[in-house]
Protein backbone atom coordinates (compact mmCIF):
# COMPACT_ATOMS: atom_id res chain seq x y z
CA UNK A 1 0.00 0.00 0.00
CA UNK A 2 1.65 3.69 -1.34
CA UNK A 3 0.91 5.78 1.60
CA UNK A 4 0.08 9.43 -0.29
CA UNK A 5 0.49 13.15 1.07
CA UNK A 6 -1.73 15.27 -0.22
CA UNK A 7 -0.56 19.54 0.05
CA UNK A 8 -3.48 21.96 -0.48
CA UNK A 9 -5.01 24.31 -1.48
CA UNK A 10 -5.28 27.26 -3.60
CA UNK A 11 -7.93 29.59 -4.61
CA UNK A 12 -10.27 27.70 -6.77
CA UNK A 13 -8.79 23.92 -6.64
CA UNK A 14 -10.49 21.47 -4.93
CA UNK A 15 -8.72 18.92 -6.13
CA UNK A 16 -7.38 18.30 -2.11
CA UNK A 17 -10.83 17.10 -1.85
CA UNK A 18 -11.37 15.55 -5.34
CA UNK A 19 -8.26 13.59 -5.86
CA UNK A 20 -8.18 12.23 -1.78
CA UNK A 21 -11.60 11.23 -2.34
CA UNK A 22 -11.33 9.40 -5.78
CA UNK A 23 -8.21 7.61 -3.90
CA UNK A 24 -9.28 6.86 -0.45
CA UNK A 25 -13.00 6.05 -2.01
CA UNK A 26 -14.74 8.21 0.95
CA UNK A 27 -16.33 11.73 0.36
CA UNK A 28 -18.66 14.03 2.54
CA UNK A 29 -20.84 15.36 -0.39
CA UNK A 30 -22.90 18.08 1.29
CA UNK A 31 -19.17 19.01 2.81
CA UNK A 32 -18.19 19.50 -0.11
CA UNK A 33 -20.48 21.45 -1.44
CA UNK A 34 -20.76 23.13 1.37
CA UNK A 35 -16.97 24.55 1.08
CA UNK A 36 -17.88 25.92 -2.77
CA UNK A 37 -17.51 22.83 -4.99
CA UNK A 38 -20.60 21.41 -5.89
CA UNK A 39 -19.67 20.31 -9.12
CA UNK A 40 -17.12 17.80 -7.14
CA UNK A 41 -19.29 16.63 -5.38
CA UNK A 42 -21.86 15.78 -8.49
CA UNK A 43 -19.12 14.21 -10.20
CA UNK A 44 -18.20 12.11 -7.25
CA UNK A 45 -21.92 10.78 -6.60
CA UNK A 46 -22.26 9.84 -10.39
CA UNK A 47 -19.12 7.72 -9.98
CA UNK A 48 -19.67 6.30 -6.81
CA UNK A 49 -18.84 2.53 -8.33
CA UNK A 50 -15.25 3.41 -8.77
CA UNK A 51 -14.26 5.40 -6.13
CA UNK A 52 -11.02 3.85 -4.19
CA UNK A 53 -7.80 2.51 -5.31
CA UNK A 54 -6.58 -0.77 -3.97
CA UNK A 55 -2.87 -0.05 -4.16
CA UNK A 56 -2.79 3.78 -2.11
CA UNK A 57 -4.08 5.68 0.26
CA UNK A 58 -3.59 9.34 1.34
CA UNK A 59 -2.85 9.50 5.03
CA UNK A 60 -1.30 12.63 5.14
CA UNK A 61 -2.98 15.97 4.75
CA UNK A 62 -1.70 19.86 4.97
CA UNK A 63 -2.78 22.78 4.16
CA UNK A 64 -2.10 26.51 5.39
CA UNK A 65 -5.02 26.51 7.08
CA UNK A 66 -5.80 24.35 9.86
CA UNK A 67 -9.89 23.97 9.79
CA UNK A 68 -9.44 23.13 5.60
CA UNK A 69 -7.12 20.51 6.43
CA UNK A 70 -9.74 19.34 9.38
CA UNK A 71 -12.32 19.74 6.26
CA UNK A 72 -10.83 17.56 3.47
CA UNK A 73 -9.29 15.49 6.18
CA UNK A 74 -13.02 14.69 7.87
CA UNK A 75 -14.49 14.38 3.83
CA UNK A 76 -12.06 11.91 2.72
CA UNK A 77 -11.23 9.41 5.14
CA UNK A 78 -7.40 11.12 5.88
CA UNK A 79 -6.00 9.55 9.52
CA UNK A 80 -3.25 12.45 9.95
CA UNK A 81 -3.37 16.12 9.45
CA UNK A 82 0.13 16.97 9.24
CA UNK A 83 0.93 20.35 11.09
CA UNK A 84 3.47 21.30 8.49
CA UNK A 85 4.25 20.35 4.78
CA UNK A 86 7.41 18.76 5.33
CA UNK A 87 6.09 16.96 8.69
CA UNK A 88 5.27 14.44 6.54
CA UNK A 89 8.75 13.36 5.25
CA UNK A 90 9.54 10.36 6.85
CA UNK A 91 5.98 9.36 6.97
CA UNK A 92 4.38 8.73 3.18
CA UNK A 93 5.72 7.13 0.34
CA UNK A 94 4.41 9.80 -2.42
CA UNK A 95 2.98 13.29 -1.98
CA UNK A 96 0.66 15.38 -4.54
CA UNK A 97 1.02 19.17 -4.21
CA UNK A 98 -2.08 19.68 -5.43
CA UNK A 99 -1.67 23.69 -5.92
CA UNK A 100 -2.13 25.22 -8.79
CA UNK A 101 -0.37 28.58 -7.58
CA UNK A 102 2.71 27.83 -9.53
CA UNK A 103 5.01 30.28 -8.44
CA UNK A 104 5.28 28.68 -5.06
CA UNK A 105 5.92 25.21 -6.26
CA UNK A 106 9.71 25.13 -6.37
CA UNK A 107 9.92 26.23 -2.64
CA UNK A 108 7.01 23.50 -1.69
CA UNK A 109 8.44 20.77 -3.37
CA UNK A 110 11.71 21.24 -2.29
CA UNK A 111 11.80 19.64 0.47
CA UNK A 112 10.26 16.40 -0.77
CA UNK A 113 12.78 16.12 -3.69
CA UNK A 114 15.99 16.56 -1.87
CA UNK A 115 14.62 13.54 0.61
CA UNK A 116 14.10 11.62 -2.20
CA UNK A 117 10.45 11.09 -2.17
CA UNK A 118 8.34 10.66 -5.71
CA UNK A 119 6.14 13.98 -6.53
CA UNK A 120 3.07 14.79 -8.15
CA UNK A 121 2.81 17.92 -9.13
CA UNK A 122 -0.42 20.35 -10.43
CA UNK A 123 -0.26 22.38 -13.27
CA UNK A 124 1.50 24.13 -14.44
CA UNK A 125 5.18 23.03 -13.03
CA UNK A 126 6.69 26.05 -13.25
CA UNK A 127 5.36 29.65 -14.77
CA UNK A 128 9.36 31.26 -15.04
CA UNK A 129 12.19 29.46 -16.82
CA UNK A 130 14.70 29.67 -14.46
CA UNK A 131 12.28 27.34 -11.82
CA UNK A 132 11.49 25.10 -15.16
CA UNK A 133 15.63 24.89 -15.39
CA UNK A 134 15.64 24.09 -11.60
CA UNK A 135 13.49 21.77 -11.84
CA UNK A 136 14.93 19.89 -15.07
CA UNK A 137 18.26 19.80 -13.29
CA UNK A 138 16.49 17.98 -10.51
CA UNK A 139 14.91 15.27 -12.72
CA UNK A 140 18.72 14.96 -14.19
CA UNK A 141 19.96 14.25 -11.02
CA UNK A 142 17.29 11.06 -10.54
CA UNK A 143 14.78 12.70 -8.52
CA UNK A 144 11.57 11.52 -9.44
CA UNK A 145 9.19 14.35 -9.90
CA UNK A 146 5.90 14.33 -12.49
CA UNK A 147 3.35 16.82 -13.25
CA UNK A 148 1.01 17.47 -16.05
CA UNK A 149 -2.76 18.57 -16.27
CA UNK A 150 -5.10 15.81 -16.14
CA UNK A 151 -6.68 16.64 -19.72
CA UNK A 152 -3.61 14.73 -21.12
CA UNK A 153 -5.80 11.61 -20.08
CA UNK A 154 -8.81 13.21 -21.21
CA UNK A 155 -11.08 10.50 -22.92
CA UNK A 156 -13.11 12.70 -25.43
CA UNK A 157 -9.07 13.49 -26.88
CA UNK A 158 -8.18 9.89 -26.35
CA UNK A 159 -11.00 9.17 -29.32
CA UNK A 160 -9.73 11.75 -31.51
CA UNK A 161 -6.10 10.32 -30.92
CA UNK A 162 -7.19 7.05 -31.85
CA UNK A 163 -8.68 8.30 -35.58
CA UNK A 164 -6.14 11.05 -36.43
CA UNK A 165 -4.68 8.88 -39.16
CA UNK A 166 -8.17 8.93 -40.63
CA UNK A 167 -8.22 12.51 -41.08
CA UNK A 168 -5.86 12.85 -43.47
CA UNK A 169 -2.72 15.39 -43.06
CA UNK A 170 -3.25 17.55 -40.69
CA UNK A 171 -4.11 21.10 -41.80
CA UNK A 172 -4.40 23.24 -38.64
CA UNK A 173 -5.34 22.77 -35.34
CA UNK A 174 -7.36 24.62 -32.80
CA UNK A 175 -8.64 25.17 -28.75
CA UNK A 176 -10.91 26.87 -27.17
CA UNK A 177 -11.19 27.54 -22.96
CA UNK A 178 -11.70 30.02 -20.62
CA UNK A 179 -10.42 31.42 -17.34
CA UNK A 180 -6.45 33.09 -17.34
CA UNK A 181 -3.82 32.07 -19.34
CA UNK A 182 -1.09 31.08 -16.70
CA UNK A 183 -2.97 29.02 -15.08
CA UNK A 184 -5.65 27.22 -17.44
CA UNK A 185 -3.85 27.99 -20.68
CA UNK A 186 -1.69 24.54 -19.66
CA UNK A 187 -5.23 22.56 -19.99
CA UNK A 188 -5.38 23.41 -24.10
CA UNK A 189 -1.60 23.27 -24.74
CA UNK A 190 -1.58 19.44 -22.79
CA UNK A 191 -4.62 18.30 -24.18
CA UNK A 192 -3.51 19.94 -27.81
CA UNK A 193 -0.07 18.29 -27.52
CA UNK A 194 -0.74 14.77 -26.05
CA UNK A 195 -3.31 14.11 -28.91
CA UNK A 196 -0.93 14.93 -31.34
CA UNK A 197 1.74 12.67 -29.33
CA UNK A 198 3.79 15.76 -27.87
CA UNK A 199 5.90 17.31 -30.98
CA UNK A 200 7.90 19.45 -30.46
CA UNK A 201 7.40 23.25 -30.72
CA UNK A 202 9.23 25.80 -33.44
CA UNK A 203 7.42 29.01 -32.44
CA UNK A 204 4.94 30.68 -30.69
CA UNK A 205 3.00 34.11 -30.36
CA UNK A 206 0.67 35.91 -28.73
CA UNK A 207 -1.88 37.47 -30.55
CA UNK A 208 -4.54 38.70 -28.34
CA UNK A 209 -4.80 40.31 -24.68
CA UNK A 210 -4.58 39.21 -21.38
CA UNK A 211 -7.91 37.99 -20.50
CA UNK A 212 -8.37 37.52 -24.31
CA UNK A 213 -5.74 35.30 -25.07
CA UNK A 214 -4.85 33.56 -28.76
CA UNK A 215 -1.93 31.73 -29.43
CA UNK A 216 -0.45 30.76 -32.22
CA UNK A 217 1.81 27.79 -32.27
CA UNK A 218 3.52 26.09 -35.42
CA UNK A 219 5.13 22.50 -34.31
CA UNK A 220 8.78 21.72 -36.27
CA UNK A 221 6.92 19.75 -38.39
CA UNK A 222 5.09 22.59 -39.93
CA UNK A 223 1.48 22.04 -38.04
CA UNK A 224 0.01 25.34 -36.91
CA UNK A 225 -2.58 25.65 -34.06
CA UNK A 226 -4.09 28.20 -32.43
CA UNK A 227 -5.49 28.64 -28.67
CA UNK A 228 -8.10 31.25 -27.53
CA UNK A 229 -8.76 31.08 -23.84
CA UNK A 230 -11.04 33.90 -22.85
CA UNK A 231 -11.73 34.53 -19.02
CA UNK A 232 -15.33 35.23 -19.32
CA UNK A 233 -16.59 32.92 -22.16
CA UNK A 234 -18.86 30.42 -21.88
CA UNK A 235 -18.31 26.73 -22.84
CA UNK A 236 -16.34 23.89 -21.76
CA UNK A 237 -12.99 23.25 -23.32
CA UNK A 238 -12.74 22.05 -26.96
CA UNK A 239 -10.51 20.85 -29.54
CA UNK A 240 -11.09 20.61 -33.54
CA UNK A 241 -8.53 18.40 -35.69
CA UNK A 242 -9.09 19.46 -39.08
CA UNK A 243 -7.40 17.27 -42.03
CA UNK A 244 -7.67 17.32 -45.62
CA UNK A 245 -9.88 14.07 -45.51
CA UNK A 246 -11.80 14.60 -42.09
CA UNK A 247 -11.92 16.55 -39.06
CA UNK A 248 -12.63 15.55 -35.63
CA UNK A 249 -13.64 17.52 -32.17
CA UNK A 250 -12.96 16.88 -28.49
CA UNK A 251 -15.61 18.33 -26.21
CA UNK A 252 -13.68 17.49 -23.00
CA UNK A 253 -16.32 17.25 -19.99
CA UNK A 254 -15.64 14.35 -18.08
CA UNK A 255 -13.12 15.74 -15.60
CA UNK A 256 -13.49 12.62 -13.33
CA UNK A 257 -12.32 10.30 -15.73
CA UNK A 258 -9.17 12.29 -16.48
CA UNK A 259 -8.23 13.38 -13.20
CA UNK A 260 -8.84 9.01 -11.97
CA UNK A 261 -6.23 8.01 -15.02
CA UNK A 262 -4.43 10.79 -13.81
CA UNK A 263 -3.81 9.58 -10.24
CA UNK A 264 -3.76 6.02 -11.53
CA UNK A 265 -0.75 6.90 -13.41
CA UNK A 266 1.45 8.78 -11.09
CA UNK A 267 0.76 5.64 -8.52
CA UNK A 268 1.77 2.78 -11.12
CA UNK A 269 4.64 5.29 -11.55
CA UNK A 270 5.69 5.00 -7.64
CA UNK A 271 5.29 1.67 -7.76
CA UNK A 272 7.72 1.38 -11.00
CA UNK A 273 10.17 3.48 -9.35
CA UNK A 274 10.01 6.49 -11.92
CA UNK A 275 7.59 8.49 -13.68
CA UNK A 276 5.60 6.99 -16.41
CA UNK A 277 5.09 10.25 -18.20
CA UNK A 278 8.44 11.83 -19.65
CA UNK A 279 9.83 14.83 -18.01
CA UNK A 280 10.44 16.32 -21.55
CA UNK A 281 6.92 16.15 -22.21
CA UNK A 282 5.97 18.06 -19.76
CA UNK A 283 9.14 20.40 -20.29
CA UNK A 284 7.57 21.32 -24.17
CA UNK A 285 4.00 22.19 -22.62
CA UNK A 286 5.85 24.42 -20.03
CA UNK A 287 8.05 26.24 -22.47
CA UNK A 288 5.13 26.71 -24.66
CA UNK A 289 3.23 28.34 -21.70
CA UNK A 290 5.77 30.37 -20.42
CA UNK A 291 6.80 31.62 -23.92
CA UNK A 292 2.97 32.63 -24.71
CA UNK A 293 3.42 35.03 -22.06
CA UNK A 294 7.12 36.53 -22.70
CA UNK A 295 5.42 36.76 -26.29
CA UNK A 296 2.40 39.19 -24.85
CA UNK A 297 4.59 40.92 -22.51
CA UNK A 298 6.51 41.70 -26.06
CA UNK A 299 3.58 42.84 -27.76
CA UNK A 300 3.35 39.86 -30.02
CA UNK A 301 7.06 39.15 -30.78
CA UNK A 302 7.33 35.63 -32.26
CA UNK A 303 9.22 33.59 -29.46
CA UNK A 304 11.72 30.28 -30.77
CA UNK A 305 11.65 27.59 -28.71
CA UNK A 306 14.40 25.20 -29.63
Amino acid sequence: MIKVGIIGMSAGNAHPYSWSSIINGKYDGEAISRVGYPAVAAYLNANQDTLGMPDARVTHVWTQDMSVSKSIAASSGIEHIAESATDMTGQVDAVILARDDAEFHREMAEPFIEAGIPIFIDKPLVITQADLHWFEEQHEAGKFIMSCSSMRYANECRIVKQELASLGRLELVTAVGKKDWLKYGVHMVEAMFATLNDPPVATVQHLGEKGKDVVHIVFENGLPATIHLFMDISGTFQLTFFGQQAWRMADIKNSYSMFRDNIIEFVRSVQEGKPRLDFYRTKNIIQTVIAAEESRLAGGKIIHLK
